[in-house]
């Protein structure tokens, strides 16, 4: 497990890219946080690290979002609104996570049990003692033991 902190959205956001940059084909990362604690501006960043420059906003109504531009295909959910398990049959949601692209998934949490095994979990968590601005960003799997995503 790695923890970093961050003291901005850009701070936020570079992180985020600087992980999209390196980031390996078949990774599937589970995105945890409140509402408000920064998952878009990380997403964000992590697009821009993977090459793509367009708009990055999170799918809440549509779940999905598929972006080829890139150098990888990325795969960008948000299940906040599932309601069953098998709506993420519905769209075939196997397909995305052991496809040749990259999957990020905010809420993860609520789809645990269909999440591969050996997928990462990055956790943004405010902490209002240290600034509003301030996210204390925990990452596990991946990056976690490394220095690269400082």
């Amino acid at each position: 497990m790695k923890v970093i902190e961050t003291f901005g959205p850009d701070e936020t956001f570079e992180l985020g890219r600087k992980i999209g940059e390196q980031i390996a084909a078949g990774t599937v990362i589970s995105l945890v946080g409140d509402l408000g604690v920064g998952k878009t501006v990380f997403t964000q960043g992590f697009a821009k690290g993977l090459g793509i420059d367009g708009a990055v906003n999170s799918p809440t109504f549509t779940i999905v979002q598929v972006y080829e531009e890139g150098r990888l295909p990325f795969y960008h959910f948000d299940v906040y609104r599932i309601g069953d398990i098998s709506e993420m049959d519905e769209i075939g949601y196997e397909d995305y996570f052991y496809g040749d692209g990259v999957c990020l998934v905010e809420w993860a949490n609520l789809i645990e049990e269909i999440m591969p095994e050996n997928h990462w979990v990055i956790t943004l968590d405010k902490v209002l003692e240290k600034g509003f601005d301030y996210r204390k960003i925990t990452i596990q799997g991946g990056f976690e033991d490394e220095d690269s995503c400082n």
